[in-house]
């Protein structure tokens, strides 16, 4: 008998298809920070690059390019002078504030080493 034919197709779970769509793009590396930094408000690009330690120039533009044609982040581009460019969550991106904050606190509580 093999493991198929031993269990019920009850007993057979398949994850959410929601949470695979969520995760696909919030579960990349930095997605969930450059998220939690642009959350209090608007951001430019030199400041999210300070704020998310490690990440490089290519990678935030990566990751905001992806989070802008999901939906989640708006680019706005100041001509200056100087030219600047920020990013701010759209309405859909704010959405996720909760989340973050729920899973800020169950870090606090759950995951060893969580500090400030």
């Amino acid at each position: 008998m093999t493991v198929e034919e031993s269990h019920g197709t009850e007993a057979c779970r398949r994850v959410d298809d929601g949470i695979t769509r969520v995760f696909q793009l919030l579960g990349k590396r930095w997605t969930g920070p450059i998220v939690a930094v642009l959350t209090p408000g608007p951001a430019y690009f030199v400041d999210l690059r300070r704020a998310i330690p490690g990440i490089s120039e290519r990678m935030l533009s990566d990751r905001l390019t992806e989070l802008a044609a999901a939906g989640l982040v708006l680019r706005e581009v100041d001509e200056g002078p100087p030219l600047r460019v920020s990013y701010r969550l759209t309405e859909a991106g704010a959405a996720l504030e909760p989340a973050f904050a729920a899973l800020r606190d169950w870090s606090k509580v759950h995951l060893p080493g969580s500090g400030c």
